[in-house]
């Protein structure tokens, strides 16, 4: 279940200090970042990632959290569009035992 508007959930805060620390974005404050804001376009506020950005994402929820990301699966190309379609990706991919953000 999706949070309505911008406001960042908890669990959105941890997955954003999670990809600034992965990313090593200094300056970025994790409470501060808007959720819908793309992720690989720095329109309306975007993050301005690559696609090694992508791989490094990727790899980083893997080892946190079990999620496995295939670039061949359009529902992973929906989830890199924002950071809240990104945790609720997690949240329904990840690794039993509660592994996942909120």
């Amino acid at each position: 279940m999706s949070v309505e508007g911008s406001a960042t959930t908890a669990a959105e805060r941890e997955l954003a200090a999670l990809l600034i620390e992965v990313l090593n974005l200094e300056g970025r404050d994790a409470a501060a970042i808007d959720p819908l804001a793309p992720l690989f376009s720095e329109k309306n506020g975007g993050w301005g990632l690559d696609s090694i950005d992508a791989l490094e994402i990727a790899l980083a929820l893997q080892q946190k959290y079990g999620v496995v990301l295939r670039s061949e699966d359009e529902d992973t190309r929906s989830a890199f569009a924002s950071l809240r379609a990104l945790h609720d990706y997690v949240r329904q991919h990840a690794a039993p035992a509660g592994a996942g953000p909120g």
